[in-house]
């Protein structure tokens, strides 16, 4: 799961969220959301199974309608915070998958441990701790990322717009979506047994996040748009070389750059000020969109000024 957060990090091409609130998120998910669904999802299946006798309904209530619920809704809120709190890193619908995403990699670190060690090994030996290795991390790896997606993809859709109707639906439908995809993916795995229900079963998932890996494509493009759009003026102003301008749009001209500048000593500074050139770019287009919203006048001079500072010395 940490490599799988790795990639997610990696995909965030232009401008890298701090890895304090990546590695806050992670833990929520790895300690609060899975340890607090643990308890919870067990507390209310047993409920149902004292209710109605019956082993199985418990089970398929747990899977189908329980489970979503608590732990997206546990994961969600781990995102919700960001929102709030860190408003200022929450720049786009890219943000909210990394977000999302890693948080949801944390609780899926603990549940496949969980999964894998009890039903497995304990179970089977090393064949089922191999076997469960393949299908909980190669096969549905990716399931608890996509899910909570949505609610990320939700929280920014609020984020970049100014209507209300628009800042209350959006967080709301990306929780319901996480929800039913999330529930939709248990209740085929409560229903369909065998070879055939885990090819089904896996051909879905794979279609899913094949769609989530095309919206992530989108939303790279969308951000490399706003980095040529606002970066031009700094080009004009002189505040950045055109040399500077092209790198900064393109994520494979700044991995470039980067890597060279470990060998000329200024890699701090070249990093820097790539980083701030992007958020320079996104908080022009929040105050395109939203106006001066939370002190984005004030922001856009400061990262003015830094990049001024750092200029001269940074690699194009």
């Amino acid at each position: 799961m940490f490599f799988f957060a790795y990639i997610l990090y990696w995909l965030d091409r232009y401008e890298k969220e701090p890895k304090i609130l990546l590695g806050g998120v992670f833990l929520w998910g790895m300690l609060v959301a899975a340890g607090g669904a643990f308890i919870v999802n067990t507390l209310l299946g047993l409920g149902v199974y004292i209710f109605t006798g019956s082993e199985f309904a418990s089970e398929i209530t747990t899977g189908s309608i329980i489970a979503p619920v608590v732990e997206e809704c546990l994961k969600g809120f781990a995102i919700l915070v960001v929102f709030l709190v860190f408003r200022q890193e929450f720049d786009n619908v890219l943000d909210g998958i990394v977000y999302a995403g890693i948080t949801a990699l944390g609780f899926a670190a603990t549940e496949n441990t969980y999964y894998i060690y009890n039903y497995g090994f304990l179970e089977s030996g090393y064949e089922g701790l191999i076997w469960l290795i393949f299908v909980r991390v190669i096969l549905v790896g990716w399931q608890h990322p996509f899910y909570t997606a949505f609610i990320g993809i939700g929280l920014a859709l609020a984020r970049l717009n100014r209507q209300t109707w628009v800042k209350i639906l959006a967080p709301a439908a990306g929780l319901g979506l996480a929800i039913f995809a999330h529930s939709m993916h248990n209740t085929l795995a409560s229903l369909m047994s065998g070879l055939g229900g885990l090819l089904f079963g896996t051909f879905l998932d794979w279609t899913g996040w094949f769609f989530m890996f095309i919206t992530i494509l989108v939303a790279q493009a969308r951000e490399r748009r706003w980095m040529r759009q606002h970066l031009r003026e700094e080009v004009a102003s002189g505040l950045i070389s055109a040399a500077q301008y092209h790198t900064a749009c393109s994520g494979m001209a700044q991995m470039v750059a980067r890597f060279a500048s470990l060998f000329s000593g200024n890699y701090r500074v070249t990093n820097r000020f790539y980083h701030l050139a992007a958020e320079l770019a996104y908080k022009k287009q929040h105050y395109a969109l939203l106006g001066e919203e939370h002190g984005n006048i004030l922001l856009i001079q400061r990262a003015r000024n830094e990049l001024a500072r750092l200029a001269s010395r940074a690699r194009a």
